[in-house]
């Protein structure tokens, strides 16, 4: 094979292509797959071990290389590529080529002599462009089939939307051909992202205006202008004078990788895509970098001269200059992407979840696991809350999930014995010791991968004091949950680590903590109720325990006892007692 810059295609025994790839050597490249298999992924020497054929194709580029790896992909949909997963046709708007344009939402692109812009991954983001482009200009979004034959005939008749303002009357000849197509191309620079430079024409349009002393006209320059900034100023990033500029982030999760796109223009987002990708072989970040940019190519046209990247692809291309940040504007813009791309993740979570939870849950305890720093898959984790009101009726809740799920049937409540008064710390380490003493001597084999503790630092430390007593330190993990900031306190790291708010590893955590505050919470109210009962009828003068029990078994509740005729209660406690209880409890 020759040393230059190509593409080849791996064939199995059916004649089927099975793998595309590309390489800047050739001869080097395909070598590697052959000459040592003992250093191949496992994945690929699976692949290598179905390869029957194998055809190339020579380019000038390694550039060329990559973009016709990608066509190729496309074209053949080897099994063992990364599969491009959002397939979904993205909205585009259209700028029709008519005698009076439309400007419409399509899904498909149509090679009429019409203008496309987009694609947009946002519906409603499209959506909105179009509505704001229908407050600036009154354009027509019927389907007649207008031309100077048909305003001359008079064929038409001026629809609602002319009487209410909402359009000027194309098809009745109203309003003339070259100022609605001034419109229009008001339109597509907006499109094109040159709002900066409309606000520019329409304030000196209105200072103009001013001066011709024409204020109604200025009045509608104004207007026009203040409506651009309004929009234009929710999409500003970066200083204006950077010009043209391409971002790019990936988020690797697994077999699975998002990419968000964003391209600015004037300092304004004018396109943002996002892409997921599946990983057939052990593809590095490097290279699916580069064929995330090879797609965006594909789609967009030529690269902006500067390029936004989290680190370099595997592939340089001749005029683009690739940037990794640091700090600044372009670090900001970075960062931003790689939220837009962390929030497909999280879309594409939850659809697993409906789609298949086993799989769904497995991913999030994994996520969990990485997040702490544990060993072992948490797929049995328990959480303590404590709950009381001015130390009175003192009372502890554990939880349990399992694979990700409540295990309802475990949950247990504990009324704290051994501490006085609103003493939180000392509390968790009574239920904590009491919870697994007694596990271990019921069933040791069942024991958490996980504990959760509700709060800050004090508290884990008093609930590993009953781990280190009972000899679990090195069979479970303990950490704490503090409410404030959300962040994770784990034993011996003086730092507190902080979980992506949007990761479904903190999500997990935050539904335990609620979950055993909410099942605590019920315990103590149920607590607190029984208590106050009893107080409102032992107050009473000659009410012990034993008589407070038998009107409440007789009569149900305190409330009970007053709607009861006082001849019925002498029957439980004599007329004197029974006297007394009616006007204590009036």
């Amino acid at each position: 094979m020759p040393h230059s810059p190509g593409v080849y295609r791996y064939y199995d025994a059916s004649g089927t292509v099975i793998y595309v790839g590309k390489a800047k050597d050739l001869h080097k490249r395909v070598a590697q797959y052959f000459v040592d298999p003992s250093r191949l992924t496992p994945k690929t020497a699976i692949l290598v071990s179905r390869i029957a054929d194998l055809q190339y194709s020579v380019v000038d580029s390694e550039a060329d290389a990559l973009l016709l790896e990608n066509n190729l992909i496309k074209q053949y949909k080897p099994r063992y590529n990364i599969l491009l997963k959002d397939s979904k046709t993205y909205p585009w708007i259209c700028v029709s080529k008519e005698m009076y344009p439309k400007v419409f939402l399509t899904r498909r692109v149509v090679k009429d002599g019409s203008r496309y812009f987009g694609p947009y991954s946002s519906v409603k983001h499209a959506y909105s462009l179009l509505e704001f482009f229908s407050g600036l200009y009154p354009l027509r979004d019927c389907k007649l089939k207008i031309s100077s034959d048909s305003i001359m005939r008079g064929r038409f008749r001026p629809c609602l939307k002319f009487h209410i303002g909402k359009c000027r009357g194309c098809c009745v000849g109203r309003i003339s051909v070259k100022e609605y197509n001034d419109n229009i191309e008001e339109i597509v620079r907006l499109l094109k992202g040159d709002g900066r430079e409309m606000i520019q024409h329409y304030r000196a349009l209105m200072q103009e205006a001013a001066l011709k002393l024409d204020f109604e006209q200025a009045e509608q320059y104004r207007q026009k202008m203040d409506s651009l900034e309004q929009h234009y100023s929710k999409s500003v990033i970066v200083n204006t004078s950077r010009g043209d500029l391409d971002v790019f982030s990936l988020v690797m999760d697994g077999s699975d990788a998002f990419g968000n796109f964003m391209r600015l223009h004037d300092g304004s987002i004018i396109q943002s895509l996002n892409l997921g990708f599946r990983l057939r072989l052990e593809e590095q970040p490097a290279e699916l970098l580069s064929a995330f940019i090879a797609e965006i190519r594909e789609k967009f046209g030529r690269l902006s001269p500067e390029v936004v990247v989290p680190f370099l692809p595997d592939v340089m291309m001749e005029g683009v200059d690739f940037r990794i940040p640091a700090r600044g504007d372009l670090l900001a813009l970075l960062e931003l992407s790689h939220r837009n791309a962390r929030e497909m993740q999280v879309n594409a979570l939850r659809q697993s979840e409906h789609s298949d939870p086993e799989a769904f849950h497995r991913k999030v305890m994994e996520e969990l696991r990485d997040a702490i720093g544990m060993k072992e898959l948490p797929q049995h984790i328990e959480c303590f809350d404590n709950s009381n009101i001015q130390g009175t009726n003192p009372v502890a809740s554990c939880v349990v999930f399992r694979d990700a799920e409540p295990s309802k049937r475990d949950y247990r409540h504990f009324n704290i014995k051994s501490v006085v008064g609103a003493n939180d710390y000392a509390s968790m380490k009574e239920v904590v010791n009491r919870r697994y003493s007694r596990m271990l001597a019921e069933a040791p084999d069942d024991l958490p991968q996980l504990i959760v503790i509700d709060g800050g630092k004090g508290q884990l430390a008093f609930a590993y004091e009953a781990i280190l007593e009972l000899g679990l330190q090195d069979r479970v993990t303990v950490v704490g949950l503090a409410k404030r900031l959300e962040e994770v306190v784990r034993i011996g790291d003086p730092y507190p680590l902080f979980i992506d708010r949007n990761s479904q590893a903190l999500k997990l955590l935050q539904r335990l903590r609620d979950e055993a505050h909410r099942f605590g919470i019920t315990h103590h109210r149920a607590r607190r109720s029984k208590s106050q009962i009893s107080s409102a009828l032992r107050e009473i003068k000659g009410v012990g325990e034993r008589t407070e029990q038998r009107l409440l078994l007789r009569f149900g509740s305190v409330a009970g006892i007053v709607a009861a005729p006082v001849e019925e209660i002498s029957e439980l406690v004599g007329p004197a007692l029974a006297a007394r209880i009616k006007d204590e409890l009036k």
